[in-house]
């Protein structure tokens, strides 16, 4: 693990609201399928991210979640509705947004050390600035001494720590996840869980964390929003009062609090499982 927890380094002032504010208004996205036929992945999505907070959102599979995150991003264009970051439109590529996915995308050919240091250089820092605070940032997800190591070379959860080292290295106003911690096996994760937690806390960007795990989402975030099934809407959204800072997330989970949040909003989110699971059960008969 890390030495985050013991060496935060200095903070940094948290965006300024007009930067940092995430909001999505009545957003809806169709596609058409390979047979060309129309498909609602989301449809009336409203959400709002203050600047500064961590958000998490939470659906069954195929409601639309990935979605929504790439209209925030400027990824993809919406096709009603619309998404505004720093009271700005997103009409393109989203300027001071880090994007981590659920694979590490990562370049395999390049080292640890260059990956890190791609986000600085494509800023305009010179390649020795770049270099350095790519250093100063394997340091604080504890990877110094793996510099010029490959993709490759590393465990699943080493790759993570190199992709949110490369995500917040610029310091963004927001970060987008899209299940970053899916494919880890539960004990790296809580230690990936901790780490986001310290390193956030650091820079305070506002957060839009993608997750299929109920509890995940509550040990880490301020508000969690439930989507419904496909096609996703927002159905209900949830404040996290746990105090801040969370420490340990495994023991957070056992807290009398937590126990009793994550109850709430299992039984909002479990009609939505339920009925997504009975939709795709019946298409699969159909077939």
């Amino acid at each position: 693990m890390g030495d985050t927890a013991r060496h935060p380094g200095p903070a940094t002032a948290a965006p300024p609201e007009d930067a940092a504010r995430i909001e999505i208004v009545g957003l809806t996205k169709r596609f058409l399928t390979p047979k060309g036929e129309p498909f609602t992945a989301i449809r009336d999505v409203s959400l709002t991210v203050a600047a500064g907070q961590f958000c998490a959102i939470v659906g069954p599979t195929g409601c639309g979640k990935s979605t929504t995150l790439a209209q925030v991003s400027g990824l993809e264009r919406p096709s009603a509705g619309s998404v505004q970051v720093g009271g700005r439109v997103v009409d393109g590529i989203t300027d001071g947004v880090s994007y981590m996915f659920q694979s590490d995308s990562l370049f395999p050919w390049k080292t640890v050390l260059q990956n890190v240091s791609i986000g600085p250089v494509l800023l305009g820092r010179s390649k020795r600035e770049a270099t350095e605070l790519a250093r100063d940032w394997l340091r604080r997800v504890g990877l110094s001494g793996f510099e010029d190591r490959y993709p490759h070379q590393l465990s699943g959860g080493m790759r993570k720590r190199v992709a949110m080292a490369a995500a917040l290295i610029n310091e963004p106003r927001i970060l987008l996840m899209d299940e970053p911690f899916g494919a880890l096996d539960v004990q790296t994760k809580a230690i990936m869980q901790n780490e986001l937690l310290g390193l956030w806390e650091q820079t305070r960007p506002s957060v839009l964390f993608i997750t299929h795990d109920l509890d995940e989402a509550v040990a880490l975030a301020d508000r969690v929003a439930i989507m419904t099934s496909s096609p996703g809407t927002i159905k209900e959204i949830f404040d996290i009062d746990l105090p801040r800072p969370r420490g340990d997330v495994q023991e957070v989970r056992h807290e009398a609090r937590f126990v009793e949040l994550q109850s709430r909003i299992w039984e909002s989110l479990r009609d939505e499982v339920t009925r997504a699971y009975a939709r795709t059960a019946s298409i699969g008969v159909a077939a």
